[in-house]
């Protein structure tokens, strides 16, 4: 998965009960957008450019991996939805919600609909102290000054005073009271994804499976008979030294983990392909290995049917991962629920997203996140 884009959006409003119009675009964006990772304080400031009743702001950084474009179109929907007319008239006017993208990391972006970073932004107070709660490391790529040196070379004489606070959806999750979760799936099921996400928004450590230099795995596509047996424990000796190297650098009670696998999946791959007698001496060693390696605070199994899964295969492209058949998933499908049976020790969340896109459909990764959040509360 790529870095999530860092977006900072200016949130304002100067008709109705500002602050619940501005409370209901947060909630909307991160139920609908993209997640809200921090959210400024609430400011009262003067209209600017026209006299009207003094306008409530505040500013949000949202991480997402959408393009920047379709955050615009997205917002705008929203604006709509919570009253805002949008006319070809010339000038300012009062608005009952209006969100402006001000920045997309550190980039210049310049098309028919996106000028960013915002062209006004250094010149009005409203926009630069709530960026400034966000606390992010942006620099301005033509001025090259950060959020300090923009307030400090500001020249908007306008009175922008602190007056509330309001809430960030986000917050209320509180995933991060776990120590340490491992994601597990089928082949294409997305845990690699969902992993880097929730690492990325919760601030998180990551562990990720080292598969790509495996030198058996394209080969075990081709002839799995032949190399099922070392691609197995190539695999398990590699998981071995990756988590215990990992978890020995990391503090599992001060550090947040996520991980994109669990050990046992080893187990798990080796019943399906390998012959009984190989399995019976990998067992063994895996026993011996499993013993010592730190349990999950919750493990997540994320479950796809095997159409979703083959369709997921085809559309990232591995070469070597183009011919695998169906039966083979769906084995290691079942293989993976006669684990979770047997393992009701283990605080295991199953998550059927055959029919989510939790990349594409905001609310799709918000549902994910709730159901973390109730495996924690009943805990």
């Amino acid at each position: 998965m790529e870095e999530q884009n860092k977006i900072v959006l200016s949130i304002g409003s100067n008709q109705g009960d500002r602050k619940s119009m501005i409370q209901q675009a947060i909630d909307a964006i991160n139920r609908e957008v993209a997640t809200v990772i921090s959210v400024s304080k609430l400011y009262e400031s003067p209209a600017w450019g026209f006299e009207s009743e003094p306008f409530y702001n505040c500013a949000i950084l949202v991480h997402t991996s959408k393009p920047v474009s379709k955050v615009l179109n997205k917002v705008l929907k929203i604006e709509k939805k919570l009253g805002r007319r949008r006319t070809d008239e010339v000038g300012y006017k009062a608005r009952p919600i209006d969100i402006d993208i001000i920045s997309c990391n550190d980039e210049k972006i310049e098309t028919y609909s996106l000028h960013i970073p915002h062209p006004q932004m250094q010149n009005r107070l409203f926009v630069l102290l709530p960026m400034n709660d966000l606390d992010t490391d942006f620099v301005h790529p033509v001025l090259n000054q950060n959020v300090q040196e923009l307030i400090a070379n500001c020249t908007d004489q306008g009175e922008c005073k602190v007056i509330d606070s309001v809430d960030n959806p986000f917050k209320k999750t509180q995933i991060n009271n776990y120590n340490f979760i491992a994601i597990e799936g089928n082949i294409g099921a997305g845990k690699t994804t969902l992993a880097h996400k929730i690492a990325d928004d919760f601030n998180a450590k990551k562990i990720l499976e080292r598969f790509a230099d495996n030198p058996f795995l394209p080969k075990f596509y081709k002839d799995q008979a032949r190399y099922a047996f070392p691609l197995e424990m190539s695999f398990l000796a590699d998981r071995y030294q990756q988590i215990s190297d990992d978890l020995a650098q990391l503090d599992l009670f001060k550090d947040f983990i996520v991980a994109d696998y669990h050990i046992f999946k080893s187990l798990i791959f080796a019943k399906v392909t390998v012959t009984e007698d190989e399995f019976r001496l990998y067992r063994k060693l895996f026993e011996i290995i499993y013993k010592e390696i730190p349990k999950p605070d919750l493990y997540i199994y994320l479950y796809q049917n095997t159409e979703r899964l083959l369709q997921n295969i085809k559309k990232r492209g591995r070469s070597y991962e183009q011919e695998i058949p169906a039966d083979y998933l769906e084995k290691i499908n079942q293989g993976y629920f006669d684990f979770i049976k047997t393992h009701p020790d283990l605080n295991i969340l199953v998550l059927d997203v055959s029919d989510r896109d939790f990349v594409k459909n905001q609310s799709d990764y918000i549902f994910i996140l709730e159901e973390i959040e109730k495996a924690l509360s009943k805990n």
